[in-house]
C-alpha cells in the first residue's frame, strides 16, 4: 500500500509540474513559443519516460531480488537461475533511456 502511495504521489509532482511547464509557456509571446517549437514538451517527455521507467524498475528489482534471495537461502543452486530475471528487470531502466533518447533526437 506504501509504495502505490508513493507512485501515486510521484505520477502527481510529474503532472504538477507538466501544467506548470505549460502555463508558463502560454504565458511567453507567440513569436517565442513560435520560435521555440515545443523544445519544452519534448525534454519533460523525456524525463517522464526515464522517471517512471526507472522507478518501475527499480520495483521489480526489489521484488524479484527479495524472491531471489529467499529461494538461494533455501536452496542455494538457484543462484545461476534467478539472476537473469534481476538482470530482465534491471532492462525496464534501459528501454526506458533508450526512448528517452529517441525523443530528443527526433
Amino acid at each position: 500500500m506504501q509504495k502505490r502511495r508513493v507512485l501515486i504521489s510521484v505520477l502527481a509532482l510529474a503532472f504538477a509540474f507538466a501544467a506548470a511547464a505549460g502555463a508558463q509557456e502560454a504565458a511567453a509571446p507567440a513569436a517565442a513559443a513560435a520560435a521555440q517549437g515545443g523544445v519544452a514538451w519534448k525534454y519533460l517527455a523525456a524525463a517522464i519516460a526515464v522517471g517512471i521507467a526507472c522507478i518501475a524498475g527499480g520495483l521489480a528489482v526489489g521484488q524479484i531480488g527479495a524472491a531471489a534471495m529467499g529461494a538461494m537461502a533455501e536452496n542455494p543452486e538457484l543462484s545461476g537461475k534467478a539472476l537473469p530475471y534481476v538482470g530482465l528487470a534491471e532492462g525496464i531502466c534501459l528501454w526506458g533511456f533508450l526512448v528517452a533518447l529517441l525523443m530528443l533526437l527526433i
